[in-house]
């Protein structure tokens, strides 16, 4: 029996393999190694740590696969060795060795167009004030804490705090392999009801957040823009450095006047890198937009088209009178808030993207 079912599990595992790729992976790993051995790698420390990051995100992906595939050979030739002895043992390393390739198995679930690239997200108070502007604080804790358990960097674009907690909107990057492919999950309104704490009468509230997630792209993705319908801005930056930070123009707004998407970016250090990175995030957005318009078109979507536009809720958060979260898409439910507010998003993730599949 333990023979059967290492023989089917290390099939698996060579399937997977083969669906990742790995020798493609190890040659991006060997050309990385190389750019990074230049003498003058770290000149451009933000281009340097890019590489690095995607260096040892790729040797780590496939030192875990290469590592599997040893156990469950291992494993075979002491199950194929007959001796009655090691049965046991055998079993409960293949057990163990099964549930480790189900968690691994989430990486054949991440073969999206894009969903090896960096994610920008942007997280929107709706209306509530101060209570729906908690909620966006407590939204991006969540994100940036399930981005340090995947070893993701998380650098902030822009944002708009509230007078007096959290933000009226924020827009982070996340640089890691497989961010957007993860996160994508979470684009949507979010509804959370709580009893808030900014009610003297400790009454039960219900407030929403929009979380737009979009991918970095590449130059391999060309979106067309006329600069004819952009309208660009420039303005002082704000934000943690207080009054020291105002003092140049370098804050950049881009308006794409057809669509009246705006977009805005005052973290880099200077208004061209502001401008770049602005522009990057106006292409993903209408890159979205005119998928989405697809979709909608020739209904691809799961049921009725629903756009991340308020009244569509894609998942709840309750904390009182009970303790739920619940994602409208995939049914998927737990009755530990508090941990999914921590950043234990990957069961969610994990059911969104086989939901997409079905």
């Amino acid at each position: 029996m333990n023979l059967d079912k290492l023989q089917a599990l290390n099939k698996k595992i060579e399937e997977a393999m083969n669906l990742l790729k790995l020798p493609d992976l190890k040659n991006k790993a060997l050309q990385l190694e190389e750019q990074m051995s230049v003498a003058d790698f770290w000149s451009d420390q933000k281009r340097a740590q890019n590489i690095s990051q995607d260096y040892q995100n790729i040797k780590s992906e496939v030192e875990k696969w290469e590592e599997i595939k040893k156990q469950a050979c291992d494993l075979l030739e002491l199950a194929q060795s007959g001796d009655e002895s090691l049965e046991k043992e055998i079993e409960d390393q293949t057990t163990q060795l099964e549930n480790k390739f189900q968690e691994y198995e989430l990486f054949l679930l991440l073969n999206g167009p894009y969903d090896q690239n960096n994610a920008i997200i942007a997280i929107h108070a709706g209306s509530g004030g101060t209570e729906a502007q908690d909620w966006t604080a407590m939204l991006l804790r969540m994100v940036t804490r399930f981005c340090e358990k995947q070893n993701w960097r998380v650098e902030i674009l822009d944002e708009s705090r509230g007078a007096e907690v959290g933000y009226k909107s924020i827009t982070i990057r996340v640089s890691g392999r497989y961010a957007f492919g993860y996160l994508k999950s979470e684009h949507g309104v979010h509804r959370m009801v709580r009893i808030s704490p900014f009610d003297a009468e400790k009454m039960r509230h219900t407030t929403f957040a929009l979380m737009e997630v979009l991918p970095e792209l590449d130059d391999r993705i060309e979106v067309i823009i006329d600069p004819k319908d952009l309208r660009i801005d420039t303005f002082m930056s704000g934000g943690k450095g207080g009054q020291s930070v105002n003092t140049t123009y370098s804050a950049v707004r881009i308006v794409h006047i057809p669509t009246g998407i705006s977009v805005s970016c005052q973290n880099e250090r200077s208004q061209l890198q502001n401008k770049e990175t602005a522009m990057k995030i106006l292409k993903a957005k209408l890159h979205l937009l005119e998928e989405e318009k697809h979709a909608k078109a020739h209904k691809e979507l799961r049921g009725e088209y629903k756009s991340a536009e308020w009244g569509n809720q894609i998942r709840s958060y309750v904390l009182h009178p009970y303790h739920l979260v619940k994602d409208h898409r995939t049914d998927y439910e737990s009755t530990d808030p508090e941990s999914v507010l921590e950043g234990e998003l990957l069961p969610l993730c994990e059911a969104y993207l086989k939901w997409i599949k079905e």
